[in-house]
């Protein structure tokens, strides 16, 4: 084997991947050369960089010039006058040429595991393995992690992350660490090449989740719609890899590191700390019953359960005979050892990983406060949910908690009430960008609602106007308006927003979930007063009833609507909140904290609801809901998505009479 030293090899790849991005960023002309001017690359000479790495590496003069993604492509260049008469025949664009496998045994074996299409691990998707193939070829598919038979200082630091993937509700069972020279033939160059690859694909598939990517959120409901920024695989071996000791640190950095977010972490280690500790736990994908001989994509989740090793054709042990077997294969080893672990528990010691080992191996054995902790995981994973960095200066709702902050230069300058979404009409969660906000709005009756609207007769005060080429209603800008005297706006894909309300009252009822998906501000001119700079309190006030004005912020305000049923505020105190929508079971079970019935929501019946709300609110009736109507009998459903139309969350239900209050509206 050939073996080069740590420092050579990393400066090589780092050197390979700049000038990869150099002739990358050079402009594209006819023919078979690349270049500007006189200064020109042949097209043949690129294809051979892309696929072996140049025995002396070009000097790189610009360092500055960021590395190319490769899963992204390079933006075409603008087209450069040609001599070529008009009507000659355009030359034929050669296609990419496909790399070449490296002479060098280690590298090649490593070339030729990426090409075979059995899998390194579970969840790892196609476009990863796209981008480690990329991010291999940059440095001539030589090994990454391993030198001279072992592990660099960089693999040793990130599998000190990974195995410590537990202390932020990830679940290390996921991120597998390969072993080095079990076998009876140790270090061969396709045992290397495969403890090489797998740590590769542990490393980028942690990164993945760490920023939110175990649970698709569109699974728990089509209105968390977060913008997740998934780091690629190709980007989080060259940054995790080119960190020496410090990997484990860079790896780490992918979890979010907001305070919230580490204040629950941390009561996630206080709540085990004087746990005792059991036997190592595995939560196996649902799956057939497994005998010897049987293969199944499961098998190397259960030999790193019991220190096997990778399997036959990785690095672990394999009983004689058995070399060359798949390494998804039930062999006598895997077998033997889930006979010994069944005997342990009390199971039938028949080797056979039946249902009832599958839940004993997800099982440590010993008490632990599985509900808290499942709690703590669940509202962690929603902080991955969230930019990363959510802004110096932002607005933030927690919608379970009914309550809006406004932080600036990163501190809480001032908070206050809201009215969310109804349970059969949810607030949506997701990140939008305030842009302007509009004093004394007028209200367009959406179709959804026009004609109910039309059948009962509800129509005092609104104007018929064409909009859209469509009939509407307008009702006109007022203190009876449904959105109050202001709105503020952040487009987005849903059509909420924040407003203003007539029903003052409402703010008083202690579970706030009134709203078709609006989020309703009390007292929304002291909100103003803190969003819009040049703006304060009083002269907003004296816009009132001086026709509609769109105030447009100087810059754009970070709007952050999130669902959080656990917190920890900033006294340290420890809060849990009632699961107005019941995400919390659909989301244990997607973590797998919990078994399907789970996913089952106990929403509180009609009667229950309605006369919290009466006893809590004089107003018995809301503007943005029409006349209540006799609730049907309580029943436990399984929890189903509310129908919606597209703008059954921008507007209102027109208002009612509302009963004057002695106290002003501000």
């Amino acid at each position: 084997m050939h073996a080069e030293t740590g420092a050579g090899s990393s400066v090589l790849r780092t050197l390979s991947v700049a000038f990869a991005a150099l002739l990358a960023l050079a402009p594209a002309v006819r023919g078979e050369e690349f270049g500007a001017g006189d200064a020109t690359i042949p097209r043949s000479a690129i294809e051979k960089a892309a696929v072996e790495t140049p025995a002396d590496p070009p000097a790189v003069t610009n360092p500055a010039v960021p590395e190319a993604a490769p899963d992204q492509g390079t933006p075409a260049p603008p087209p450069l006058q040609s001599s070529t008469p008009p009507d000659a025949a355009a030359p034929t664009a050669e296609a990419p040429v496909a790399p070449v496998a490296p002479s060098e045994p280690l590298p090649a074996a490593v070339f030729a595991r990426l090409n075979d299409p059995a899998p390194l691990l579970q969840r790892l998707t196609g476009k990863d393995r796209e981008a480690m193939q990329a991010f291999y070829a940059l440095g001539n598919f030589k090994p990454a992690w391993v030198e001279n038979g072992s592990f660099t200082a960089a693999a040793n630091a990130a599998i000190g992350r990974l195995r410590a993937a537990e202390e932020d509700g990830l679940d290390p069972n996921a991120y597998p660490v390969p072993v080095l020279g079990k076998l009876s033939r140790p270090d061969t160059d396709a045992e290397i090449a495969e403890a090489d690859l797998k740590l590769s694909a542990a490393i980028a598939l942690y990164a993945r989740d760490a920023r939110g990517g175990r649970v698709n959120p569109a699974s728990i409901s089509k209105l968390v719609t977060p913008s997740l920024d998934l780091p690629t695989a190709d980007a989080t071996l060259a940054r995790v890899g080119g960190a020496g000791p410090k990997a484990g640190e860079i790896l780490q950095g992918y979890n979010p590191h907001q305070p919230g977010y580490l204040a629950l972490k941390a009561r996630l280690a206080s709540l085990r700390a004087g746990r005792p500790q059991g036997t190592p736990t595995v939560r196996l994908p649902a799956g057939p019953v497994l005998k010897l001989g049987m293969s199944d994509p499961r098998v190397p989740l259960l030999r790193s359960r019991f220190g096997l090793g990778s399997g036959p054709t990785g690095m672990g042990d394999t009983a004689a005979g058995e070399t060359g077997k798949p390494a998804d294969a039930y062999d006598r080893a895997v077998a033997d050892a889930v006979a010994s672990f069944q005997r342990s528990r009390g199971l039938p010691a028949n080797g056979t990983l039946t249902r009832a080992t599958v839940a004993a191996l997800a099982d440590s054995g010993v008490p632990r406060s599985s509900g808290s902790e499942a709690d703590l995981i669940v509202n962690m994973e929603r902080w991955r949910w969230l930019p990363s960095d959510l802004g110096s200066d932002y607005v933030f709702v927690n919608v379970p908690e009914f309550k809006l902050r406004v932080f600036r230069n990163g501190s809480l300058k001032d908070e206050t009430r809201v009215i969310v979404g109804k349970p059969e009409s949810p607030t949506p969660t997701f990140s939008g960008m305030m842009e302007y906000a509009v004093v004394n709005p007028s209200w367009y009756v959406p179709p959804s609602i026009l004609k109910q609207m039309l059948a009962s007769g509800r129509t005092a005060g609104f104007e018929v106007v064409r909009r859209g080429g469509q009939i509407s209603l307008r009702q006109p800008p007022g203190e009876r308006n449904a959105l109050g005297f202001i709105k503020f706006m952040f487009p987005n894909q849903h059509a909420v927003y924040l407003h203003d309300t007539p029903n003052r009252s409402l703010f008083s009822a202690s579970t706030r979930a009134f709203s078709h998906g609006c989020v309703r501000v009390d007292d929304p001119f002291r909100f103003a007063d803190a969003v819009l700079p040049d703006w304060t309190e009083e002269r907003l006030k004296k816009l009132i009833g001086k026709g509609e004005r769109t105030l447009r912020l100087p810059a754009k305000l970070p709007v952050h609507l999130a669902y959080f049923t656990a917190t920890v505020d900033e006294f340290g105190s420890y809060r849990t909140l009632t699961d107005l929508y019941g995400y919390d079971g659909p989301m244990k079970v997607a973590l797998g904290l919990a078994p399907r019935s789970e996913a089952v929501a106990r929403a509180p019946s009609g009667p229950a609801k309605q006369a919290t709300a009466s006893r809590a609110a004089p107003v018995a009736h809301d503007v943005h809901r029409p006349a209540p109507r006799p609730a049907p009998a309580p029943r436990q459903a399984v929890r189903t998505e509310p129908r919606r139309n597209v703008d059954m969350f921008g507007e209102p239900w027109p208002p009612e009479p509302v009963r004057r209050e002695s106290r002003s509206f501000w």
